[in-house]
Formats: C-alpha cells, sequence, structure tokens
C-alpha cells in the first residue's frame, strides 16, 4: 500500500540562503523543487507532477518575478498553478501588480516561520479543493453532453421512423456539417472565423433540422409519390414548426439555451436558397444564418445519394453536379466551393455511415 505522494512546491529565488530557509521549513510536509532563476524556474513548473504551489521571488536577475509569472499564467499547462511572491517590497504599488498578474499572495522577508507554512498550507488546500470542483464541473459537463447527444438523437429517431430515413442520415449530415464549416475556416477565416465549440454545437444541433415533421401528415410524410402544390405547401410547414418547437423549448428553459437556439435556426433555415427563392422566409444570400446554408448542401447531398420512396439513390458524380448547378442559386458558393475541396470526405460518409435500419422501425413480430 502506498503513501498519499506529498503536494509539489516549488521555490524560486536567487538568493541560496532563502531557498534553504524555505526548503527547512515545508520538506518536511512537501515535496520542494528549487529554481535560482526564472528560466529554470519555468522549465521545472513543466515537469509531472506540476507544483501546486510556486514561491516566487520578485527581484531577480535578467528574469524578474513578475515575467515569470506572466508566462506561467498565459500557459495553459501552467496557468492553474498558484503563485505566492515572496519579496522584501512591501507596497501597495508592488501587491497590485501581482495580484493583477494572477498571484494569489505574498509572503514579506524576512520570513516568518508559522506564517509561511500556514499560507502555504491554505494555498495548497484552496488548489487542491479547486481542482477537485473542476473535475467535478468536467464530469457533469460530460454527463450534460452526453444527455443532450442522446436527446437529439432520439428526437431525431421519431423524425425518422415517420419520414423513412435512416439512423445513418443523422450521422452523414451532421458530419457534412462539421466538414464543412472546417473547412470554410481554413479558406476564409476573415468570414467564416467560428471556434471549434461553435463547430461542434453545429454538429450536434444538426440532427434537429427536420424535428418539425412530426407536425406533418403521415399521408405526405410516406407518399411513394410526387406531392402536390397544395400537399408540399403543408410539408414545407415543418421548417417552422421546428422552430416553434424548439423556441418553445427554450423559454421554459429560461431563455438562455445555446443548443436550443441553435437547432431552432437550423431547423427554420435549412430550406432557404442563396438567390431567396427558398422558403420559410425567403432569405437572401448573407441573411440566411452561416449555419443554414451549411446545413443546406448537407442535406440536399444526402437526399441525392440516399434511396427514397420516390427515387433512386444518385451517385456521388451525380450528386455532385447538382450541388455545383446550384451554386449561387440554391446554395452559397462558398460552400459549394468547400464542398469541392472536401468531396472525397463526403463521399467517404457512405462508407462510414451506410443505410441501416432505425431501431425504432425493427418490427417485433
Amino acid at each position: 500500500m502506498g503513501y498519499p505522494k506529498k503536494p509539489v512546491v516549488l521555490v524560486v529565488d536567487d538568493t541560496i540562503a532563502n531557498i534553504r530557509i524555505l526548503d527547512d521549513l515545508l520538506r518536511d510536509e512537501y515535496t520542494v523543487r528549487v529554481a535560482t532563476n526564472g528560466t529554470t524556474a519555468l522549465r521545472l513548473a513543466l515537469s509531472e507532477p506540476r507544483p501546486d504551489i510556486v514561491l516566487l521571488d520578485i527581484m531577480m536577475p535578467e528574469m524578474d518575478g513578475y515575467e515569470v509569472c506572466r508566462r506561467l499564467k498565459s500557459d495553459p499547462l501552467t496557468s492553474n498553478i498558484a503563485v505566492v511572491f515572496i519579496t522584501a517590497m512591501g507596497n501597495e504599488e508592488h501587491e497590485a501588480k501581482g495580484l493583477d498578474l494572477g498571484a494569489v499572495d505574498f509572503i514579506a522577508k524576512p520570513f516568518q516561520p508559522r506564517l509561511v507554512r500556514a499560507r502555504v498550507s491554505n494555498h495548497v488546500a484552496l488548489k487542491k479543493y479547486n481542482d477537485e470542483l473542476n473535475s467535478l464541473v468536467k464530469e457533469r459537463t460530460k454527463e450534460l453532453y452526453l444527455s443532450r447527444s442522446v436527446t437529439v438523437e432520439c428526437l431525431a429517431s421519431v423524425v425518422e421512423t415517420r419520414d423513412n430515413e435512416t439512423g445513418a442520415h443523422v450521422r452523414r449530415t451532421q458530419h457534412g456539417v462539421e466538414i464543412l464549416a472546417k473547412r470554410l475556416r481554413l479558406m476564409r477565416p476573415d468570414i467564416w472565423d467560428d471556434d471549434d465549440d461553435t463547430i461542434e454545437l453545429f454538429r450536434v444541433c444538426a440532427p434537429l433540422h427536420d424535428v418539425g415533421k412530426v407536425g406533418i401528415p403521415d399521408s405526405i410524410l410516406r407518399k411513394p409519390g410526387k406531392l402536390t402544390e397544395a400537399e408540399f405547401n403543408e410539408m414545407k410547414k415543418h421548417t417552422t414548426l421546428g422552430y416553434q418547437t424548439l423556441s418553445w423549448a427554450e423559454k421554459r428553459m429560461g431563455g438562455h439555451n445555446d443548443f436550443l437556439r441553435l437547432g431552432a435556426v437550423i431547423a427554420y433555415t435549412h430550406h432557404e436558397r442563396w438567390d431567396g427563392k427558398g422558403y420559410p422566409r425567403s432569405l437572401k444570400g448573407e441573411e440566411i444564418p452561416r449555419v443554414g446554408r451549411l446545413m443546406a448542401l448537407a442535406d440536399v447531398y444526402d437526399a441525392l445519394i440516399s434511396k427514397r420512396v420516390y427515387k433512386p439513390a444518385f451517385d456521388h458524380e451525380t450528386a455532385r453536379k447538382i450541388i455545383v448547378e446550384g451554386r449561387g442559386t440554391q446554395f452559397d458558393p462558398l460552400v459549394v466551393e468547400a464542398f469541392l475541396f472536401e468531396e472525397d470526405a463526403f463521399r467517404s460518409l457512405i462508407v462510414t455511415y451506410p443505410d441501416d435500419e432505425n431501431p425504432l422501425l425493427v418490427s417485433n413480430d
């Protein structure tokens, strides 16, 4: 049975006498590392196990304590390490500067043993508490993310059950949206500047694009032939129904839910056209939210390569030709350009996510 590891304290001071005093005070309860300059301190701060606390002298040659602290706090690998300045310069200006840089405390020279031990103990305990809290928050966030993803998949499965689509359609379209968003960020970062978290939200919310179809009659959804004008007008209502449903859900959640808000936008805008001839609002060009433009192409591409009751599946080349013909009319030209750049990735989606049965469609007979 092993003993619990001691917390790690990094002492940084260019005066050897000060290092020896602090080492004598702390080594019984802590693993003490020492550095006599800023460069060595930054290297040791990255060593595993990383320090729980850094006792940092301010006045040092070449790189002073302020600069060491700034670099520690700017590096994600060391930013959560508690920094306590040790200094003989006890005035408000120096303390304010240190706190602004991210330090948590000051210890004055000459050292008072009881005060040093107490402050180190308190800050190590506080860091341990914060680390445990952050771990719990991450775990809870992971659980919420999984719950949200499963909820979206369940909603999408219900829609697929009524619309004769497969679970693979959801996978392919959501990855299609992700592929396009990442390519556009590389192509035109001045316009398409969505960060990784936003693109992931696009991907997670994409399956909600047709959630409004739960309000469309089966006689229309499952019709094996071409819809009449009246039937098509009824079908088009799924965009508004989806938007209203998800917007209502967001209001029930307090009106501050990015997931439901984005899902509502996707549901509302994925049938808009670049030339303004889409529905339900006839938005044109950049009036259409970016995620709606991405969803429009991903959804049409997958519909083209998929078998439906009213048509056979087209091959990639045929689907590609139809997408290209829609550049500047049905689709944002830049989104089509991204699609052409990533067409091999789109072609591979049908292999990675082949059509399969929706689990809700499996017969119990």
